[in-house]
């Protein structure tokens, strides 16, 4: 958590352009939901179907056969996709041609570190990644707390989290700021808005995911106090009752609805600050690593579609 909160006037008075936006009860916080149909749209993350080892080409594939509206990239595996001669442009083609959007893309650049030398390569590696995510079309990045190994002043993170920010401005692609559940400097959902809050620019944005906050011990009614604009992207996954908390781990997600999340009271919580962000299936799960990959997303698809159903 924030270790020099500042009480509510003081916060609003410093930061309230990016207060408002981000907060439930801005003005822009009115429902984008549609009338007599589902308001979201589904997001394949490839670590969903990475056991397989498919090409990036095959993995857009996947997605687009199984249904999906949008992908959500790692950037390891495009960059090596682009440094072993492949065209940006013809997979921008391709992707638009199943008619597909990158909504955002994982990368691990260490902008946050309090190492200087680390997090000025760090700043280098986010701009090289968002420019091939621009040539793309993509809108955002995740910007989760890469590298830190201990806490982080969450201060000092905001003005490193402003200039990320001010990166993406000149590239066209908005860095969310992520929470890994249990990171020492980023564990937590309020620390991550607080971090964002504090950035003070207009584009922050919270990228968030239900099996972080479990793990992070955040419970879901605090998502309820953002809106819009805080929540554009969400990882959409499950967990289950065993193993328990502090053994679980990223290999133990699963589909949504398999697990014992509330998650059609989280969907319910975006509609009611008027938020649709776009939930993006994010698995590491090995049994469904030993799927057929376009089975595993078509089943992934259909389970999420069904766990919001009763919110709507």
């Amino acid at each position: 958590t924030p270790q020099t909160p500042m009480n509510g006037r003081d916060l609003l008075k410093t930061t309230g352009v990016a207060t408002a936006g981000l907060l439930a009860g801005s003005v822009t916080a009115q429902t984008k939901q549609k009338k007599g149909g589902d308001p979201f749209r589904y997001c394949l993350n490839m670590s969903t179907i990475r056991g397989q080892e498919l090409s990036v080409n095959e993995e857009v594939d996947v997605a687009g056969k199984a249904g999906y509206d949008a992908i959500e990239p790692w950037l390891g595996k495009l960059n090596d996709y682009k440094n072993n001669g492949g065209s940006l442009k013809d997979l921008r083609k391709r992707i638009e041609d199943h008619g597909l959007t990158v909504e955002s893309a994982i990368g691990f650049a260490r902008w946050i570190v309090d190492d200087d030398g680390q997090r000025a390569k760090g700043f280098e590696d986010a701009r090289r990644d968002m420019d091939l995510l621009a040539q793309l079309g993509a809108k955002r990045i995740a910007a989760p707390p890469a590298g830190a190994r201990g806490a982080v002043d969450p201060m000092a993170a905001a003005k490193r989290y402003r200039k990320l920010l001010e990166i993406g401005d000149e590239i066209g692609v908005v860095p969310q700021i992520e929470m890994w559940g249990g990171n020492p400097s980023i564990g937590r959902v309020s620390t991550a808005i607080y971090i964002a809050i504090e950035a003070g620019h207009s584009s922050a944005c919270f990228l968030g995911d239900v099996y972080h906050r479990y793990k992070g011990g955040s419970d879901f009614a605090g998502l309820k106090m953002l809106g819009p604009q805080a929540l554009q992207h969400f990882h959409w996954n499950d967990y289950p009752a065993d193993p328990p908390l502090d053994k679980i781990g990223d290999q133990h997600r699963v589909f949504p609805g398999d697990g014992i999340a509330p998650i059609v009271d989280i969907a319910r919580g975006f509609l009611q600050v008027g938020a649709t962000p776009v939930l993006s299936l994010e698995l590491f799960n090995r049994e469904y690593w030993a799927m057929d990959a376009l089975e595993a997303a078509r089943i992934g698809l259909g389970k999420m579609k069904a766990s919001v159903a009763p919110a709507l």
